[in-house]
């Protein structure tokens, strides 16, 4: 696997789980973890974090961190 793919993952997919939790925590005021957890909307949710973490921010923290090193 290359470096991008493997930064892009890592960044990308600690964004998704980040989140994933952030909103599990914020909407503990209106329904329980296992609530939220027996949800459809719950996983759709969480899937669409990682997968947007990783295409789309993990890419773009790959090139801002491209440009970083050509610049030293």
């Amino acid at each position: 696997m290359s470096e991008r793919w493997k930064y892009q993952l890592k960044m990308g997919g600690f964004w998704g789980l980040f989140m994933v939790v952030f909103m599990t925590l914020f909407e503990l005021k209106e329904k329980t973890i296992s609530q939220q957890l027996s949800e459809t909307n719950f996983y759709i949710r969480a899937i669409t974090y990682i997968v947007i973490g990783v295409f789309v921010l993990g890419y773009f923290n790959w090139k801002e961190k491209e440009k970083r090193e050509k610049k030293q």
